[in-house]
């Protein structure tokens, strides 16, 4: 049976394929999704894929991982840098965590280098594009067959 797994998208990320493509490339967050699915049938994982713009509701889905899934795997947006409430969340439900990024976040601004999620977090994945899922989901599949 597949291992069921969280993968949660913060805010903007609704806007791949559109936003800044020259720092987050051209696939759409319906690509990543594609990627993801396909990722965990190679991996036996069942992924559930989930986007908002609402720190509240991105707290409600972790809270609800804690009974829904065994791991997650997090891309926070912007609000990675700004949520302590993310941060508790993840401490809260205890699960594995991998905070992923597409773009390198400590080439770009000083403010995107400093992580609220990443002392909650079982790793950190930046910087390889939509191929940073498909790193986080084989990070999780390696640390739940353990």
């Amino acid at each position: 049976m597949a291992i069921p797994v969280l993968v949660l998208n913060g805010p903007n990320l609704n806007l791949l394929g559109l936003r800044e493509p020259g720092i987050y490339g051209s696939a759409t967050l319906a690509d990543i999704e594609e990627l993801c699915r396909l990722t965990g049938e190679r991996l036996d994982l069942e992924v559930d894929f989930r986007q908002s713009n609402h720190e509240g509701e991105l707290v409600d889905f972790i809270h609800a991982a804690r009974t829904t899934a065994r791991g997650i795997a997090i891309n926070a947006g912007a609000y990675t840098h700004t949520s302590i409430a993310l941060h508790d969340a993840i401490r809260a439900v205890a699960l594995p965590t991998v905070e992923l990024h597409l773009s390198n976040v400590h080439a770009r601004e000083s403010f995107r280098h400093h992580s609220y999620l990443a002392p909650a977090a079982t790793g950190v994945i930046c910087g390889f594009g939509p191929r940073s899922y498909v790193l986080a989901l084989e990070a999780l599949a390696g640390i739940l067959a353990g």
